[in-house]
């Protein structure tokens, strides 16, 4: 396994990496709109926190040298499914053409107050 950190996207917050590489994949930990430099929370409406989630996933992903058009699988987790049509705007502008098998989750609470998280599994 080799471990994947970039200061472009949050440090990690707990004992974990911002991803992992095993064999020819890579596994990334769930990500919330945290900003790179300052470690603060993006607050406001899904679409900002969703944005902040995908640009921090863009920069592990392309630690890994790899891209949205390699992601096989990502999961989103929702504090709020009300939010469902908003986040996906968003999500499929930043895909563009890339089309991953995903699930999204509806869940109590996530880490500091955050409306949204995602993890992805790519190809590298």
């Amino acid at each position: 396994m080799r471990t994947i950190a970039t200061p472009n996207a949050p440090a990690a917050i707990g004992p974990y990496s911002q991803a992992q590489i095993s064999g020819s994949h890579l596994f990334t930990s769930g990500q919330i709109p945290l900003v790179p430099e300052t470690m603060e929370m993006v607050t406001g409406p899904i679409e900002a926190q969703a944005e902040q989630v995908l640009k921090n996933l863009a920069a592990v992903l392309a630690a890994a040298n790899t891209g949205w058009d390699r992601v096989v699988k990502t999961t989103v987790f929702l504090t709020d499914m009300a939010d469902f049509a908003a986040f996906n705007a968003i999500y499929e502008q930043v895909l563009g053409g890339a089309k991953p098998a995903r699930s999204t989750v509806a869940v109590a609470a996530l880490p500091r107050g955050a409306k949204v998280e995602i993890e992805l599994i790519a190809e590298v």
